[in-house]
Parts: C-alpha cells; structure tokens; sequence
C-alpha cells in the first residue's frame, strides 16, 4: 500500500510542498490523455487508497470525492487528441503533467512523478517513481484524479458517439471496440496513429 516514504524523504532533503503525479489514457486508442497533480496535507490518511487499477469503479469515485474534498491542492489537465497526434502519446502525456503542476493554486518546490520518466520542461525540480501510484499516497492520490476524470469524459462521449460504446470500454483497445472500429470505422475522437494495425494501413 501506498505511504509518505516518498513525501518524507523530500522533506529531508529540505523540499516543503510536495505534489504527486500521474496520468490516465495512455494505451487507449480514443480521447485525450490526462493527468493530475496532487499536494495532500502531511499523514493524510486516506482509506482504501491505492493505484487506480486495482481498485472498483465505485472505489475509485468514492476517492475521488475525498481526495478533492481534503487535498490542499489539485488540478486535472490533459494533452489533446492533436497533440497526441502530432507529438506522440509520450510527450503529450508530458504536456499534460506540466499543465497539472503549473494549474496548481499552490505551487509546489517538488513533483513526484509515477513511471521511469520525469516530463522534460518541468518547472520544479522532480523524482520519477517506477510504479508510483501504490508506493506514494500522493502519487496514488493523482492516479484516482486522473482515472476518474478520464472515465467521466469517456461516459460524454458515449452519449455523443454511441455506437462505440465508450462507456463499457472507455476507448481502450479491447475486443469490443475493435471489433466496432472495424464495423464503423473511426471517429473523429478516435486516435488514428494507434489503429494502423486495426484498420490493415501500411
């Protein structure tokens, strides 16, 4: 489970504001990617709190609510279906780290960031934490912010492009929507540089 292991050791190297960071919506092959920053007052205890994936849905929209309710700060962002397209899936997912950080109404001197990565242009100085989001409560913190903020733009566009179903799927590559790719074809939230191999395009 996730703890203040990674918060603390920040502090000790005399960092005060710490904020933790993840994304949603990397693999999927529709919508933009988004990410979130968190700063969580100091021992917060959250119950229940864990990497996003291994938590219900219900779960996950319980945390949401806490985790926006008791969090000295947060801020959700994304990179856009363009940038994803443009400037690949990696650095659109960096572009949307920063745009958390930065839309943070308090700034913070250091960023814990899930994954091997830190986002080039960041304005602060950072730690990339491998699997993050079930070792650092602020890290798992922004996991659920991000997860859930995703999901709920997913469900707006099931209502918009129904024959999808978004809303089962959440634009993620299963067999369902491939399988409706192929029926339909894409649509315009669809990524197309991710659906080279659905599609048969050389």
């Amino acid at each position: 489970m996730p703890d203040y292991s990674y918060e603390k050791a920040a502090e000790t190297s005399g960092f005060n504001i710490i904020c933790g960071v993840d994304e949603a919506g990397r693999g999927p092959l529709a919508g933009p990617v988004c990410a979130a920053a968190v700063i969580l007052p100091e021992d917060l205890e959250i119950e229940g709190l864990n990497d996003s994936k291994k938590l219900s849905e219900k779960k996950r929209e319980q945390l949401f609510d806490i985790i926006t309710e008791k969090a000295i700060s947060y801020c959700v962002a994304y990179g856009t279906l363009q940038e994803i397209e443009e400037k690949n899936i990696l650095n659109a997912t960096f572009l949307a780290m920063n745009r958390a950080i930065d839309g943070l109404n308090v700034k913070p001197d250091f960023a814990l960031i899930d994954g091997n990565k830190i986002p080039t242009g960041i304005k602060v100085p950072a730690a990339a934490v491998v699997k993050g989001d079930a070792k650092s409560m602020s890290i798992a913190a922004a996991s659920i912010l991000a997860k859930v903020s995703r999901d709920r733009l997913l469900m707006e566009y099931d209502k918009k492009y129904p024959v999808y179903q978004f809303a089962k799927h959440k634009g993620y590559g299963t067999k369902l929507h491939t399988d409706l790719i192929k029926e339909f074809g894409p649509c315009e939230i669809h990524r197309l540089s991710f659906l080279k191999n659905i599609l048969g395009e050389k």
